[in-house]
């Protein structure tokens, strides 16, 4: 194992708490010199600086919980909200133990999200993303979205090429790996297993560096982890997503439309209601929840502009706003 690349006492030593954690995970600082370092900052705090620290932190907990409203802000995904409630609370807990020399556990948080298309799994990765920046666990928070063709070559060596070159994009920040199970299809011979364990050893060498997401529908995923039972200890958490229900999807049909600066008129509100609730349940895998709502309002939205455009210099405000049943139900 390569010595840590630490020597005390060089200009670069941390100089928060957090990037102490964030260097012994790295491997860059051995555990006694974990310990020094924060001796040395808790004993700064002691001697008078403890009202210098106090609205960096009272500041990374507003930034915190602005994050963690966006989150609750999402419609339905209950269980999902309280497992990165959960996350988060662990990952703080752990942070205040090793400032206080006490264990720590190692915060592996790779994750699979399983779940049909338009259930808020690329969302709640982008959300992710930027609660671990808040929380000082990666430095970036950008999200690089994948599938099977940006990882898999076309020759011996390729694949294991482009999967790092991939993985030093995520690097700081999270790796979604969309339809993770294409990469198991193929068999023994196929290169999506080279991908496969290219991924996994980026986990190990470059471990707290990025947080890894491999989704797919809940099925597919199941099978996945099965072909290769040393992926299921290195992701200790699972989420998956519901679909939605019809009362759901309304209410996600009224909050796109109002990002979009449009409404429904009470008629169509009522009308939709009633057809996703007569619809629930019928939908096609590959359409239905969130992605069924998008199309459905921008097809709405393109019929609303077709009967307005031959009045346009006298619509009001109101008009230009709203979208009636016949808008709705011309994509139905």
């Amino acid at each position: 194992m390569p010595e840590p690349d630490y020597q005390p006492g060089y200009s670069q030593d941390p100089m928060t708490s957090r990037e102490v954690l964030a260097w012994f995970e790295a491997g860059r600082l051995p555990s006694d010199g974990a310990l020094k370092h924060l001796q040395k900052l808790d004993s700064r705090i002691t001697d008078g600086r403890s009202s210098i620290r106090a609205p960096s932190q009272e500041s990374r907990r507003k930034r915190i919980d602005s994050v963690l409203h966006e989150l609750d802000g999402l419609v339905g995904l209950h269980d999902v909200k309280n497992m990165v409630h959960e996350i988060r609370a662990y990952v703080d807990v752990q942070q205040r133990r090793l400032e206080l020399g006490l264990a720590s556990e190692p915060q592996t948080l790779h994750m699979v999200f399983s779940g049909a298309p338009g259930t808020g799994k690329t969302t709640v990765a982008r959300i992710l993303g930027r609660l671990f920046q808040t929380m000082d666990v990666l430095p970036k928070g950008h999200m690089l979205e994948v599938e099977r063709a940006d990882l898999v070559g076309e020759y011996i060596g390729h694949t294991a090429q482009k999967t790092r070159d991939a993985v030093k994009r995520a690097l700081g920040g999270v790796m979604f790996v969309d339809e993770a199970y294409a990469l198991a299809r193929g068999g023994e011979k196929d290169f999506g297993k080279e991908a496969i364990d290219t991924l996994v050893k980026a986990m190990e060498d470059h471990r707290g560096e990025f947080l890894l997401i491999l989704a797919g529908y809940s099925d597919e995923m199941a099978w996945f982890l099965a072909t290769n039972p040393g992926l299921l200890s290195r992701f200790p958490l699972h989420l998956h997503f519901p679909d939605y229900g019809a009362s759901e999807l309304a209410a996600i049909a009224r909050i796109m439309l109002a990002e979009r600066q449009y409404q429904l008129s009470a008629d169509a509100d009522r009308q939709l209601t009633e057809y996703l609730v007569r619809s629930e349940g019928h939908w096609h895998v590959n359409s239905g929840n969130a992605r069924l709502v998008r199309n459905l309002i921008e097809g709405a939205i393109r019929r609303q502009s077709v009967r307005l455009i031959r009045r346009l210099d006298m619509a009001t405000r109101e008009e230009l706003m709203t979208l009636t049943w016949a808008d709705v139900e011309g994509g139905l």
